[in-house]
């Protein structure tokens, strides 16, 4: 159960790979929105902007999905295999938020 983000403390050991994967998304969007703040700046028109804001939230929505894809294959699977169902009920908690 190491490797599960459910253990105390919840924290979760990430494979050297996934981490990577998962910073060079974050860093992307890091860059989407300085450039975001630069086109604010430098007075460009509103719709414009309005696209590229619109181009961050399917970044983010994409890193989001590839994280609960990951979290539900690790840590929400090994926990039912242990018979931890309460990790059920966390995960429903989790899409009902995800979903406002």
């Amino acid at each position: 159960m190491e490797d599960c983000c459910c253990t105390s403390g919840k924290h979760k050991h990430r494979e050297d790979e996934e981490l990577r994967r998962l910073n060079n998304r974050l860093s992307r969007i890091e860059g989407q929105i300085r450039g975001l703040k630069e086109m604010l700046n430098n007075d460009i028109y509103c719709t414009d902007i309005l696209i590229q804001v619109s181009a961050v939230n399917a970044a983010l929505n994409s890193f989001s999905k590839e994280l609960l894809a990951n979290h539900i294959k690790t840590c929400v699977a090994d926990n039912i295999r242990q018979g931890n169902d309460e990790v059920i009920d966390e995960l429903v908690t989790l899409l009902q938020k995800l979903m406002r």
